[in-house]
């Protein structure tokens, strides 16, 4: 990904090759972070333990699921509002971020303009620390983002949803969250989107076929689709 990037021309004043004051750029090197953000969010009440697998969700849903969003989780271990569970990450468990169940969640979107979500009801209680004992996408992100002192996230439409769920960490850890735009997502002549795995537009591809990063620069998608 460096080398593709650094040929299409782009430069960058930190990370996990050019180093930087945010080290470890890593995540692989950050636990420390994501276990001190997870006890602080344990010992403030608002995760809890749970032994159901992505199919157990599934299957306890009464409406079908699309999409590649975290479903939204039927309570199955939730436990009652007041008691506590006590215990720490460990293999073999996940825990869940207990969501304010009818609250109104917004941001004002770079691109989009204003976003709401009720949570409950658009979004359930989502994973925190996942039983393979790795920290969850939600989680990672927040805490690095506020780590690291990141003023602007610019990333996919496909991650709207995300952001309700990384604003509630934010307000949890009492972290000021960082601003979000999200693009509108490339696709292709039929509407699907472009991901990793339609490896025809990627750039090492592109570059295999002789174009030029100031061709890719300066030309639409969808006629380098067409060629």
């Amino acid at each position: 990904m460096f080398e593709d990037m650094r040929w299409f021309g782009l430069r960058w004043s930190e990370g996990p090759d050019v180093g930087g004051p945010h080290a470890p750029y890593d995540q692989s090197a950050r636990m420390p972070h994501y276990h001190a953000a997870f006890e602080e969010l344990h010992a403030r009440g608002y995760l809890y333990p749970c032994t159901c697998s992505r199919q157990d969700v599934l299957r306890a849903l009464t409406a079908p699921h699309q999409g590649d969003d975290e479903p939204i989780y039927p309570g199955t271990c939730r436990p009652a509002i007041g008691s506590t569970r006590s215990g720490t990450a460990r293999p073999g468990v996940n825990w869940r971020f207990r969501v304010p169940d009818g609250e109104s969640v917004e941001f004002l979107d770079g691109h989009f303009g204003l976003q709401r979500a009720v949570a409950g009801a658009d979004f359930g209680d989502f994973l925190i620390w996942r039983k393979d004992d790795f920290p969850s996408y939600q989680l990672a992100c927040a805490t690095d983002d506020a780590a690291m002192g990141v003023t602007e996230v610019v990333r996919g439409e496909d991650l709207i949803a995300s952001t309700f769920r990384q604003l509630l960490i934010f307000r949890a850890l009492e972290l000021p969250p960082p601003a979000f735009l999200h693009c509108p997502l490339v696709t292709d002549a039929h509407g699907a989107r472009l991901a990793k795995r339609s490896d025809a537009l990627s750039l090492r591809t592109l570059r295999a076929e002789g174009r030029t990063p100031e061709e890719l620069r300066t030309t639409p998608v969808l006629s380098l689709l067409a060629r």
